[in-house]
């Protein structure tokens, strides 16, 4: 099925110290209560060993929102404030965040 105009918020996290996973995903979990979200997927690496893939990270999180706003209201969200002042800032050495929209 195709996603048309929706706006996709992908998030992906390496650890400072890997035995820290389940404790992550228990704080990524608790996005899943902000309003405003159409879908979230949490999920950890497949460990598919091709040459393109990167294997590398420890959790990720996939959200869709209906646009840009609903994604803007997320980030402001107090649920999503305390997850990067619990989960992240001290678990985490390394966020890459990727936004995109329809083309």
């Amino acid at each position: 099925m195709k996603l048309n105009n929706v706006f996709v918020h992908q998030v992906y996290f390496w650890l400072k110290d890997a035995a820290d996973q389940a404790k992550l995903i228990e704080g990524i979990n608790t996005l899943a209560d902000i309003g405003g979200l159409k879908q979230i997927h949490i999920g950890v690496t497949a460990n598919t060993p091709r040459e393109v893939v990167d294997n590398t990270y420890h959790a990720s999180l996939l959200t869709i929102f209906d646009n840009k706003e609903a994604h803007d209201i997320y980030q402001d969200h107090p649920i999503h404030h305390e997850f990067l002042a619990n989960y992240v800032k001290p678990l985490v050495q390394k966020v890459v965040v990727m936004d995109s929209v329809d083309f």
